[in-house]
């Protein structure tokens, strides 16, 4: 695991969208899996200013996002297909044919959960994004007494609420999301994690120093062979 500590979230979103960016150039048919939240908007923004200044393209990339709502409509502004068109799809020529989501609203979730993993089975993705949730969690996987495997449907914990219902000033946060599994997420080829600001701090060292457990589900990626992890001071104060 590289760890790299910078100075603020506008640094750590330079140096991973350079990455990013990177490795697009690279590989223009890549596939990436994608996270949501405050922590990723620096790197998308800067990915966004290559893409418009034509460094880079997207047309060809395939992306698949860790998670979403249960019960928002797709369009609702605090969907997460919301949030990846407005901070990142919209500003770029990546098609909407190759952006992927589980669907919030779909009427057999298990199905929809099976279906998301026989993609995700079939795409390979190469880098995976992710941020962590102030209790480890990473994309929905809350702290509990397993490793999770497949996509499923989460109840989010009082924590990752507190955390996230800032954002619903109208409608009532939801409760439930669909996520990305554990094992899904690790088998990536490649794992890069942000984390900025002090909240993040414990999660941070939980995850980098503390014993692999899924009461901090982040811990796992001890286990991964490849993943790099930004973060700025305030994150980094513990280790």
């Amino acid at each position: 695991m590289e760890i790299i500590i910078m100075e603020n979230a506008a640094e750590i979103g330079e140096a991973a969208g350079k990455l990013f960016v990177k490795a697009i150039q690279k590989k223009p048919d890549i596939v990436l899996g994608l996270a949501t939240g405050a922590s990723p908007v620096p790197t998308y923004q800067y990915i966004s200013a290559a893409c418009q200044k034509g460094e880079v393209s997207l047309r060809d990339v395939r992306t698949y996002n860790l998670d979403e709502y249960v019960g928002l409509p797709r369009n609702d502004k605090n969907s997460y297909y919301t949030f990846m068109h407005e901070q990142l799809f919209n500003h770029t020529d990546i098609q909407e044919q190759n952006v992927h989501f589980l669907d919030g609203n779909a009427t057999d979730v298990e199905a929809e959960c099976r279906s998301y993993d026989d993609q995700l089975d079939k795409a390979h993705i190469d880098i995976q994004l992710l941020g962590i949730g102030r209790n480890g969690h990473i994309g929905f996987n809350e702290p509990s007494i397993c490793f999770t495997k497949g996509a499923f449907k989460v109840k989010l914990t009082e924590s990752t609420i507190d955390a996230n219902s800032k954002y619903f000033d109208e409608n009532p946060m939801p409760h439930y999301a669909l996520t990305m599994g554990i094992g899904s997420i690790m088998k990536a080829k490649k794992i890069v994690m942000i984390a900025t600001g002090s909240a993040k701090a414990d999660a941070m060292a939980a995850m980098i120093k503390g014993e692999v457990t899924p009461v901090c589900p982040a811990s796992i990626l001890q286990f991964h062979p490849n993943v790099v992890v930004y973060l700025d001071k305030a994150a980094a104060k513990l280790l």
